[in-house]
């Protein structure tokens, strides 16, 4: 059985956009005909570059290879163009091409993707939740509001959830870490104390800021919310200094975690052995595919720390997720988006679902689910935006930032 052909999705988000502006699903066939799908996440480049570089990859390293031959195929992605370094675009094209080797393989052999790694271990994953506007709430207001984040909060634990994401520590600007202003830290606290009163001790409480700070101004607004316990204080810093996070991990009491935008175990050795981080979250569909991360997975364990797979993209990097954390000892969360998200969950016809905020492992072969081809064509993205997209404005520091959740405006 050997590789032979290649098809792409891309695949737009209809309103309101959980999980980015599109999906970039990758198709693979063997010469016998049988398919596996992958996804690449969050894309630095615009969608017809990065379709050209997934063609190029494959072409070049894995086009005619057996898909069972992971370890070949990653090391030409990784060292062939006399790079043997972290590359976030072409690791992206390799990490979902390698996604859809898994799930070709595994249905070949009749047999789920984890299954292959070792074997279950996990039956039901314990998923958490962003927080999203309720119906009849103003998207503008919500994202600044610890009253209507709270509300929010308190359906998603009804909805079985035990851990809420949230995120009011905004601007994502172009300009590099930057120190928090009051406003922004006087938010931040408040939402946290809105959110622990409305569900006590019924959930954890995640709190997101995506890489905005210096790891001095990381420092100031991670101690204001320590009162509050959350599980952990997220990508408080900028990915590009690894080392940088262990200053922010030294002065804060609470548990760091990052990961969505490194790539291969080198990234996440060096956050390892620096004491940076205690709670891992790669992005499958670019951290170097599923058994890459499986490989991060263990260095962690030996760290004693935790993985928690990270999804701001489609299902099919969902699925990969929940394969590979049946699989992990050290696993502490899988993300979820809401109960599934409604256009993930008909894109794959139901197979995964998140069931009093639990996901059972599928045991169909490969990823378990069923990719409806018919949709994502329907779907189809011909726009050049990028999949998420910073501002170009610096902080404010004469008024409240509001930042406006994830979902594109354009």
């Amino acid at each position: 059985m050997k590789l032979q052909d290649l098809e792409i999705f891309v695949v737009g988000t209809p309103p309101p956009g959980w999980g980015g502006r599109y999906w970039l699903i990758v198709k693979l066939t063997a010469d016998n005909g049988i398919s596996g799908y992958g996804e690449v996440y969050a894309a630095s480049v615009g969608p017809r570059a990065m379709v050209a570089v997934i063609e190029d990859v494959f072409a070049r390293h894995m086009q005619g290879e057996a898909p069972a031959n992971i370890e070949t195929m990653f090391r030409r992605v990784y060292s062939s163009g006399f790079t043997q370094r972290p590359d976030l675009t072409v690791m992206g094209a390799f990490s979902g091409l390698e996604i859809a080797c898994w799930d070709l393989w595994g249905k070949a052999l009749g047999q789920p993707v984890h299954a292959l790694l070792g074997g279950r271990l996990n039956e039901r994953l314990r998923a958490y939740t962003y927080l999203y506007p309720l119906d009849g709430m103003e998207a503008r207001d919500f994202w600044s509001s610890p009253e209507m984040q709270a509300e929010s909060a308190r359906a998603a634990v009804a909805q079985g959830f035990t851990a809420i994401k949230f995120d009011p520590a905004g601007p994502y600007t172009i300009h590099g870490g930057h120190q928090p202003a009051m406003w922004d830290i006087d938010l931040s606290v408040r939402m946290c104390a809105a959110i622990r009163k409305a569900v006590g001790n019924s959930a954890d409480l995640l709190f997101g800021t995506h890489g905005q700070f210096t790891p001095s101004g990381a420092i100031r607004l991670g101690q204001a919310l320590e009162p509050y316990s959350p599980l952990w204080f997220e990508e408080p810093i900028p990915p590009d200094n690894l080392l940088d996070f262990a200053q922010v991990a030294q002065a804060v009491r609470i548990p760091l975690a990052t990961g969505e935008r490194m790539t291969t175990k080198a990234e996440f050795g060096t956050l390892l052995r620096s004491g940076g981080a205690s709670i891992l979250q790669p992005a499958l569909g670019r951290s170097g595919g599923i058994l890459e991360t499986k490989k991060i997975a263990a260095m962690a364990e030996a760290f004693g720390a935790q993985v928690a797979p990270h999804l701001y993209a489609g299902p099919v990097e969902w699925a990969a997720n929940v394969q590979l954390g049946a699989t992990l000892p050290n696993l502490l969360l899988v993300e979820s988006i809401q109960t599934g998200g409604a256009f993930h969950r008909a894109l794959t016809r139901e197979s995964l679902v998140v069931e009093d905020g639990y996901i059972t492992v599928p045991t169909a072969p490969g990823l378990g689910i069923a990719f409806d081809e018919d949709l994502a064509r329907a779907q189809a993205y011909d726009g050049d935006a990028l999949h998420l997209q910073m501002q170009e404005a610096p902080c404010d520091y004469t008024a409240a930032n509001a930042f406006q959740g994830g979902a594109p405006r354009d």
